[in-house]
């Protein structure tokens, strides 16, 4: 009997590195999905549908939201974003772990229907080094920068709900302490119930 895929949530501050932190897992571990998120908005140069998200019609989602298709769901600046539930559900009974990238938000909304997710926070070394990775970017402007680093202030106020806290002061060195996670996860006993059956009443000498 194969063992059930595991469901690993990952957040942490715009600028703190996580897409690069996600990219080089899912580019070392065979057996971790993403999951691709549904949206509304219109695809960004060089995004592809179906890889970076699952691009659809608004009528289309409020139709997905009505029959409870997502893991979670919101709309920020008119798009709306969401969860699919079934890829997520059939990667788990497939015995494939699941690595959903998200803000704190969806992941307490996540929190709430999956409580058997294993959830990982990805901060920076400290405030002014998030700071300096969000301005050396050259892609927002000043009153964008100090939002964000306004949202990271609400966003450490939520860290007490993860299960982990991965700084990120090294790309490789994140990247392998979150591998190591999931490498435990594996081996705890309760996500270990596929040896069940070898232990049976029926079976003991």
């Amino acid at each position: 009997m194969k063992s059930k895929g595991l469901l690993f949530v990952i957040s942490g501050p715009s600028g703190v590195g996580k897409g690069s932190v996600c990219a080089k897992l899912l580019a070392e571990e065979s057996n971790l999905r993403l999951s691709v998120s549904d949206t509304t908005r219109a695809p960004r140069e060089g995004e592809k549908n179906g890889i970076d998200y699952s691009f659809i019609t608004k009528e289309q989602f409020l139709t997905n939201v009505k029959n409870d298709a997502y893991l979670e769901w919101a709309e920020v600046y008119g798009n709306f974003y969401g969860t699919p539930k079934e890829a997520v559900e059939r990667n788990i009974q497939t015995g494939t772990d699941t690595l959903l990238e998200i803000d704190t938000q969806g992941a307490s909304l996540i929190k709430e229907k999956r409580p058997d997710g294993i959830f990982i926070f990805i901060a920076p070394p400290d405030y002014s080094t998030l700071e300096s990775r969000l301005r050396g970017r050259n892609t927002d402007s000043e009153e964008t920068i100090l939002k964000r680093l306004k949202q990271f202030e609400e966003e450490i106020r939520r860290m007490p709900m993860y299960d982990y806290v991965v700084v990120n002061d090294d790309l490789d060195g994140a990247a392998a302490k979150v591998r190591a996670i999931i490498v435990g996860e594996h081996q705890r006993f309760a996500n270990t119930t596929v040896f069940a059956d070898l232990f049976s009443e029926d079976d003991k000498l």
